[in-house]
């Protein structure tokens, strides 16, 4: 089953980061629905700032999947996996994709969203009466 779920992952990870264009400008009514509840509820966010924490949330199920499926590999591994993924992606973006940008923050980004993902996975698995680790 995680297999499965990471492979959907990485499709929707490709769609998302090498997709020649993202998406048109209708793709991103949920997204203004959601910023706008976020700012009625006083907290401005600039586009960069949102940006940033997107691409935080992006990797988040990067960390955990990867966990998952590798659970005797180290954190940092699975952490220095997530900064390999996204530097191919902005490499790929900078080398073949002029509609898209690449930027060393997003290559931050999404690192953290990974370190995220594998300190949620730590957490979950120590607090109490959490289940053990499933088999792939």
């Amino acid at each position: 089953m995680t297999i499965a779920l990471f492979g959907v992952y990485l499709v929707g990870l490709a769609r998302v980061t090498l997709w020649p264009r993202l998406a048109d400008d209708d793709g991103f009514d949920l997204v203004r629905t959601v910023l706008g509840w976020i700012s009625s509820a006083g907290i401005a966010l600039t586009y960069s700032a949102t940006e940033f924490l997107a691409n935080i949330a992006l990797f988040v199920p990067f960390g955990i999947l990867v966990s998952l499926l590798w659970p005797h590999r180290p954190a940092w591994a699975v952490i220095a996996l997530g900064l390999a993924t996204s530097g191919a992606i902005e490499l790929a973006q900078l080398l073949f994709l002029p509609h898209r940008v690449a930027d060393v923050r997003d290559l931050v980004a999404n690192t953290l969203g990974t370190a995220l993902g594998v300190a949620l996975l730590v957490a979950a698995r120590r607090s109490p009466g959490a289940a053990p680790a499933a088999s792939t």
